[in-house]
């Protein structure tokens, strides 16, 4: 759980600038969108093959763009 204290002399902004970033860090709100709704686990694993079929398409190189390395 993310928990930040108000140092002495600390704007509320600045407070809740380092509130933001723990939550983003700690990936709370990912975690929160996960288990808003039941996923059956057929459901879950054809979303999972789905977002690594995505993954693999984006790492592969392209055939009609020229190469960048030289």
């Amino acid at each position: 759980m993310a928990e930040v204290r108000l140092h002495e002399g600390e704007s509320l902004e600045s407070a809740l600038k380092r509130f933001k970033r723990q939550v983003m860090q700690e990936d709370i709100i990912k975690d929160i969108k996960r288990h808003a709704y039941y996923l059956k686990p057929g459901e879950k694993k054809r979303t999972k093959a789905a977002l690594a079929r995505k993954r693999a398409r984006k790492k592969r190189p392209r055939d009609g763009e020229p190469d960048r390395s030289s």
